[in-house]
């Protein structure tokens, strides 16, 4: 495979249904340094496989079964009469339906991601032969061969000199006139069995990819012409970003702005490869490229973005004993590490420690990941109180904490909130707030308006 290529990502949007793909196929088509396609699965297939994958009764299962058959039909009959593709699909329409149904006997990690993999399987095949129809030279290319990880199932680690080794070993010698097709999300751990990168992984697999083959950049393909300076559905103020910094952006995924996976930007800060972002439905609008700090042209701005990123929860962990004491927040620390809560921000007084946490996400059983076990650990060492119902709120930018008057900027336009804890200091590139939840898009209206517009 040639030096100079670009590996492009297309997300579910992007894939949706047979229209969708016509675009993104054009993408592909009128650029030839595209030598591989990073797909992940139909819009909507992944939600239903994730819960054929729970165990449901009979009834449910038949329904979801039915409903991913008719999606990826829809994209099928609009394709030229192909016996074999279609024996394909169905073939993977009656795995999905017995492995839901071994699932409705016993669920477990390694059998939810084989099930969830064929997603990304069917969207990629059905990519292929509408490449083929345009008169493209395309392959199907399972990832599996290459994407080589541990055997956490759900949230697999990726292991990076074995998928560069698999690489080469695989796509390196392919002719360089070949589309190769291949599926974001899924990999394999070392006896050959499906693992999946977790949600959002279709990003990361093409900076994995990208790093292994020496792409020279990663265009991520999605629903947004590029990254904004907020969420345009909260602000019609929100303005796109054209150049922005790989720290800049990656503050942004981590605290809630959905356009990138926070992980994908890893392995393509570690090799030095842009990244861009733009819309497959609207790819003549431009998009956003991240870059490392030193390839920007621009000076980067105090303030470049805000994120919001909702169901957060926020615990107040009171004892008289901290005062003058050692070991209580490694104490403290010890018992969330144990219940495996990550936190988020932290302010201490001299009596209590208030730290959020982001509750966002539940446990594999559909729990909260705040248990009863983890209170009656912490209620041990200190009074616990928990709010619930708030909203996270990151202002991000660059060098904000050697910059004067960010502060009375923030802080001026917030009079008519309450805002329950900010944390300021500990990184450069971030201010961070909690407000209430039904507070939160006017908080994001207002500073946006007073730092952007």
């Amino acid at each position: 495979m040639e030096t100079s290529f670009i590996i492009a990502k297309f997300g579910g949007t992007s894939v949706a249904d047979y229209p969708a793909m016509v675009n993104s196929a054009n993408i592909v088509i009128a650029n030839p340094n595209v030598k591989v396609v990073v797909l992940s699965a139909s819009a909507g297939i992944t939600n239903l496989l994730v819960a054929l994958a729970e165990g449901r009764d009979i009834n449910i299962r038949s329904k979801h079964i039915a409903k991913i058959q008719s999606i990826q039909y829809s994209i099928l009959e609009n394709l030229p009469e192909n016996p074999a593709l279609r024996a394909e699909i169905d073939q993977i329409i009656a795995n999905i339906a017995s492995l839901s149904e071994a699932a409705s006997l016993a669920t477990s990690p390694a059998l939810t991601d084989e099930l969830v993999s064929y997603g990304e399987i069917m969207s990629s095949k059905l990519f292929v032969e509408i490449l083929k129809e345009k008169q493209k030279n395309a392959i199907w290319f399972d990832v599996r061969k290459v994407m080589r990880t541990d055997d956490k199932f759900g949230k697999a680690v990726p292991k990076i000199d074995e998928i560069k080794q698999l690489c080469c070993a695989h796509l390196k010698s392919l002719n360089p006139e070949t589309i190769v097709v291949t599926q974001g999300f899924i990999g394999s751990e070392s006896t050959g069995k499906t693992t999946t990168l977790g949600r959002g992984g279709s990003d990361y697999t093409a900076a994995l990819l990208g790093e292994a083959l020496n792409a020279t950049q990663i265009d991520i393909w999605t629903d947004v012409a590029g990254i904004y300076t907020t969420d345009p559905r909260i602000t019609s103020g929100a303005k796109r970003i054209d150049e922005i910094s790989f720290a800049e952006a990656a503050e942004m995924a981590t605290f809630g702005a959905k356009v990138l996976h926070p992980a994908t930007l890893v392995p393509a800060v570690r090799s030095n490869i842009p990244v861009f972002v733009g819309s497959s439905k609207a790819p003549q609008e431009g998009g956003t490229i991240v870059y490392n700090t030193h390839s920007i042209k621009s000076a980067l701005p105090s303030f470049r973005a805000l994120a919001l990123r909702r169901k957060q929860t926020l615990l107040t962990l009171t004892s008289l004993n901290m005062l003058h004491a050692q070991g209580f927040l490694a104490n403290v620390f010890t018992i969330l590490a144990k219940h495996n809560i990550s936190v988020d921000l932290v302010t201490t007084s001299e009596v209590s420690i208030a730290l959020t946490i982001d509750t966002t996400g539940t446990n594999t059983n559909g729990n909260s990941l705040l248990t009863k076990a983890l209170f009656d650990e912490l209620s041990t060492v200190c009074h616990v109180e928990v709010e619930e119902d708030l909203a996270l709120i990151a202002i991000i930018g660059n060098n904000l904490t050697t910059t004067k008057g960010i502060a009375k900027e923030v802080f001026g336009a917030l009079d008519d909130f309450i805002i329950r804890l900010c944390c300021y200091g500990a990184s450069t590139h971030n201010l961070c707030l909690l407000a209430r939840s039904n507070d939160a898009e006017e908080v994001i209206k207002v500073l946006h308006k007073t730092i952007f517009e």
